[in-house]
């Protein structure tokens, strides 16, 4: 009978555990047994090796269900063969996660020195009339080209980059520790593989020189705020003949005099008079195509109320659909009154009743009510 501790035990999960569970685990554990963070330890290599036997099974379909039915068994002699150790299996179990775990990810097999250029950022600022009908752009930025001197290469005219002696052109090294090798970046070429012994003059080696480039850049109509466009292959230079960076364009919109934007809808405020909100009317109000529509003030408006114009909003962006206009009103009271006026807006007050001011009438009669009950024995 087999001594060893139960698969998912060891692992600190559930038989249930789905594949993420169990790589989320798997993950925990390793770091805090490896022996790297524990130098010394015994134990801890012990627990290492068990781990990675636990996880090496139980991320396989095949394996876990011969596990479930037969349990170690099914790895002894007699159940199709030994144990899954520390051979193929274990690389290719902690290969998913050794670049959690180190920080090393994306590092392998940067050999031959052609490492993709930097992307770009350019913030750009329009206004909202051209988010409305959209533009072409012409913007002038300062990046890494490659350098026609070299074509890129590094190497000064007639000489040619050098397989790097340390690591043999790989770009990586490997150290071993305890029973583990580590594979890090190689010192002596910092992982291109190659070492430049004549540097180009004009651009010191780097493959590349700084140039000013103009672009033209489409702006489609309905952009939002935040939006951001991309320019793929326009942004730095790759490092020795290496694949360029993408530019990416982030755009802003520079507030309005008059409108508000929320999604494809505009959003403005016009003052009327407390004649025109009492008696009704109507004016107009310019759009964003640079035209105008008329509103229509029934009587009795009161102010903040809201009147919405169908499709004189923005274009919804990669649409044929297009927002609404929504005008709210703001009733204006009136201010350095002559003395005439402020007689009849007297006589008005006094010919008032509560049909004229509802709500107002309603108010108050709910004040009076509530201390009325209030001063109740």
């Amino acid at each position: 009978m087999s001594t060893k501790r139960c698969y998912y035990e060891t692992l600190e999960v559930e038989r249930t555990a789905d594949e993420s569970k169990l790589k989320a685990a798997f993950r925990k554990l390793a770091m805090k047994w490896h022996p790297d963070k524990n130098p010394g330890d015994a134990t801890s290599e012990i627990r290492f090796k068990e781990i990675n036997e636990a996880y090496e099974v139980l991320k396989d379909g095949d394996k876990r269900a011969a596990y479930d039915r037969f349990g170690h068994a099914a790895f002894e002699q007699g159940h199709g063969g030994g144990g899954p150790g520390f051979g193929a299996g274990f690389a290719s179990s902690f290969s998913d996660i050794f670049e959690d775990l180190f920080g090393m990810a994306g590092q392998r097999g940067r050999g031959g020195g052609r490492e993709r250029g930097a992307d770009l950022r350019y913030n750009m600022e329009i206004t909202l009339e051209e988010a409305f009908v959209g533009k072409t752009a012409q913007i002038e930025i300062p990046v890494s080209v490659t350098c026609e001197s070299c074509s890129g290469t590094g190497a000064k005219a007639g000489t040619k980059p050098k397989t790097c002696s340390t690591c043999g052109g790989a770009g990586r090294v490997r150290q071993a520790q305890g029973f583990f090798t580590l594979e890090r970046t190689c010192p002596g070429c910092q992982g291109r593989g190659q070492m430049i012994e004549d540097p180009c003059p004009s651009c010191s080696g780097s493959g590349r020189v700084t140039r000013e480039r103009t672009l033209s850049v489409n702006i489609p109509q309905g952009v939002e705020d935040g939006t951001r466009i991309r320019l793929a292959g326009e942004g730095e230079a790759g490092v020795r003949g290496g694949p360029s960076g993408d530019l990416y364009i982030f755009l802003s919109l520079a507030s309005h005099e008059f409108f508000q934007r929320d999604g494809a809808d505009l959003h403005c405020r016009v003052p009327i008079s407390m004649v025109t909100a009492a008696l009704g009317g109507e004016f107009e109000v310019p759009t964003i195509d640079k035209g105008q529509t008329k509103v229509k003030i029934p009587s009795g408006t009161q102010s903040g109320r809201r009147f919405r114009i169908a499709s004189k909003g923005m274009p919804v962006l990669r649409s044929r659909q297009t927002g609404d206009m929504y005008v709210q009103v703001v009733v204006e009271t009136p201010q350095n009154l002559t003395k005439k006026q402020q007689e009849l807006l007297a006589e008005f007050e006094k010919l008032s009743s509560g049909a004229t001011q509802p709500e107002a009438a309603g108010f108050f009669t709910k004040v009076k009510d509530f201390f009325g009950t209030r001063a109740a024995p």
